[in-house]
């Protein structure tokens, strides 16, 4: 075994591995340091939280110190101090979701699943979180699941929900991709590795996309703005391409609009993330 390898305190193979996916994460950036958060992700996908292994790992491939990979890790909800579950639940209960029933869901599913916040059943498999905002709220109430949106949620709802993960069967997010991966399969993904379900589904629906019916019914433009008959005509290449892109705002086809096109819709086959495909 390397001496790195048994100073970050992962077997020989574990290490190869993770070195080789940093690699190829440090290449995306002109400061190495600058990787740091992708790789965070990383070691989460391989131990399922930010472990002390994790945090030498970083900061031998970095050239930084412990401390300040640490001082990152602390810093992030997203980054995990302690082991996570198979699965994290996230119920918004910011000021819409909440008034909408956020708090009520968040009450029933700890009573439900003897957890409070950012604790995990005795199973391993959920770990429930208050978020303060999913982003999502014209679905309010709101429930994530590793960052999977399941829309306007009830208590019975979300404990069925839980229940079924707990059981290990297959839930469909409301939109976006058509089915939920792990806790560290998602962790991969967050860290810039592609697992094919960019792409799947769709990513808004009729109340996100109202107020872009409404313009386009009514020909509104953005305030200062011209229509795009009414534009100047462009002086130089670059005038035209910025014209161009212009007079395309709020004519691109939506994501709830668009075909499907991934290859597993085109094969039928569910890309395996727990085997580490990379693009």
């Amino acid at each position: 075994m390397t001496l790195e390898a048994r100073r970050s305190g992962y077997d020989e193979a574990t290490y190869a591995r993770l070195a080789q996916d940093t690699a190829a994460i440090v290449a995306r950036y002109p400061e190495k340091r600058s990787a740091l958060l992708p790789m965070l992700h990383l070691v989460q996908s391989q131990d399922g939280y930010v472990s002390r292994d994790g945090i030498a790992f970083c900061a031998e491939q970095l050239g930084i110190t412990a401390a300040e990979v640490s001082a990152v890790a602390t810093f992030y909800t997203q980054y995990k101090r302690h082991p996570n579950g198979t699965y994290t639940v996230g119920v918004c209960t910011n000021t819409l979701c909440a008034i909408m029933g956020g708090d009520e869901i968040f009450e029933e599913l700890s009573e439900h699943l003897g957890v409070g916040h950012d604790e995990t059943t005795e199973d391993g498999a959920i770990t429930l979180e208050r978020v303060e905002c999913n982003a999502a709220c014209d679905y309010a109430p709101v429930v994530m699941v590793n960052w999977e949106f399941f829309d306007n949620q009830t208590p019975a709802g979300a404990t069925q929900l839980a229940d079924r993960l707990r059981a290990g069967e297959d839930v469909a997010p409301t939109r976006g991709a058509a089915s939920v991966c792990t806790f560290k399969q998602m962790s991969r993904v967050l860290a810039g590795f592609s697992d094919g379900r960019a792409d799947e589904g769709v990513g808004a629906g009729g109340p996100t996309l109202a107020g872009l019916r409404l313009a386009r019914e009514h020909d509104w433009t953005a305030p200062g703005g011209a229509a795009p008959e009414q534009a100047d005509e462009p002086t130089t290449d670059a005038g035209a391409a910025a014209a161009d892109g212009a007079s395309a705002v709020g004519q691109e086809q939506s994501s709830a609009e668009r075909t499907t096109t991934t290859p597993a819709d085109a094969t039928g086959e569910t890309p395996d993330a727990s085997k580490g495909k990379q693009p």
